[in-house]
């Protein structure tokens, strides 16, 4: 059962668009709004994860993930530093 409430507001133009495509589909405008947005969603945070390469760029990334990684002074500089909170005061 859905009982968690999702409000928002829209232009008439924006809210006669969803309403005439949700028709087109069957579909009452909260379901449609609510599969539209779950769908866009779960694109963006598999944006986040996923991404497809081909076997030649798969094992070029490979490659670059095994290799060590490239002399960094700024990253050695930070690292160097002693966190406040461990100099033991």
């Amino acid at each position: 059962m859905r009982d968690a409430a999702i409000n928002l507001r829209a232009l008439p133009e924006q809210r006669d668009l969803i309403d005439q495509a949700a028709q087109l589909l069957g579909k009452n405008r909260s379901d449609f709004m609510l599969e539209a947005a779950c769908d866009k969603a779960q694109t963006v945070l598999l944006d986040q994860v996923f991404f497809n390469l081909n076997e030649a760029r798969f094992r070029e990334f490979s490659a670059l993930l095994d290799a060590p990684p490239a002399p960094n002074p700024g990253l050695d500089r930070l690292m160097a530093v002693k966190a406040p909170w461990a100099t033991g005061a």
